[in-house]
């Protein structure tokens, strides 16, 4: 069962689309309060936070463009004034560019790590410095036992993660728990549709592609759990076994 995390309030990062959204609300179904960090879907956070509030938790939005540094480097301490406390964070917004590594470029490399590792990890020691307690869960990607050949600086970056949360998980305990969630084939891509995941799931042992649900139970599951700290638990019907031996995948 875990620990009741009812009454807790979690600030999810990304959470106006996609995973992010069935996130808030299965964190929402625990009874926990949510504040919806968003950066350009102003429209559809301020409609999360409204399903929200009507499950019966109270919700705010917060603004917040991670590519430069005052929008990551502000919001923790933006989420405490709103909240007065946050005791769970959920690193999930990301960048997916498409580069190889014929193409990539230093600018591209830069950004990437910016966004998908240096903003998590910024927000993460302020969590610890802020509040000094509670549960974090930063959003890897099944392919870190691998590679993405056609997201090279995509993929260094959440490898960066990865090594991150690990140490992370050891220089913050015993008083926050920071553990990880590493999707596989769950959506496709912005401006991608369905087929781009029926295509791909002959890449994956259980020859399925899974639902955003997936994610937010595997997320539900860490923040209740009080005995794991490092792990990441790969949601992705066993791709990542793959990953060890295989080569460039279809894109």
């Amino acid at each position: 069962m875990g620990e009741s995390i009812q009454g807790k309030t979690a600030l999810i990062t990304g959470a106006a689309k996609r995973i992010g959204r069935v996130t808030a609300l299965a964190l929402a179904a625990e009874g926990v309060n949510v504040i919806v960090h968003y950066d350009h879907s102003a429209a559809d956070a301020v409609e999360l936070s409204r399903e929200l509030t009507n499950a019966g938790v109270r919700s705010w939005t917060l603004q917040a463009d991670f590519s430069t540094p005052k929008g990551y480097e502000t919001l923790i301490a933006r989420a405490l004034q709103e909240a007065e406390h946050v005791d769970i964070l959920i690193n999930n917004a990301s960048i997916f560019p498409q580069d190889t590594l014929e193409s990539l470029d230093f600018t591209e490399v830069t950004e990437n790590l910016r966004v998908n590792a240096w903003a998590p990890f910024t927000l993460c020691r302020a969590f610890a410095d802020q509040v000094g307690q509670g549960k974090i869960v930063n959003m890897l990607d099944s392919r870190i036992c691998g590679y993405d050949w056609a997201h090279v600086g995509y993929v260094l970056s959440k490898h960066m993660l990865h090594v991150l949360t690990r140490m992370m998980a050891l220089e913050f305990a015993p008083s926050i728990t920071v553990n990880s969630v590493a999707p596989g084939l769950i959506l496709p891509p912005p401006g991608k549709d369905m087929r781009y995941l029926e295509r791909l799931t002959e890449t994956v042992p259980l020859k399925r592609h899974g639902t955003p649900q997936d994610i937010a139970d595997a997320i539900v599951y860490l923040v209740k759990s009080a005995f794991l700290t490092g792990e990441v638990i790969f949601v992705d019907g066993g791709r990542h076994l793959w990953e060890y031996v295989g080569g460039p995948h279809p894109h």
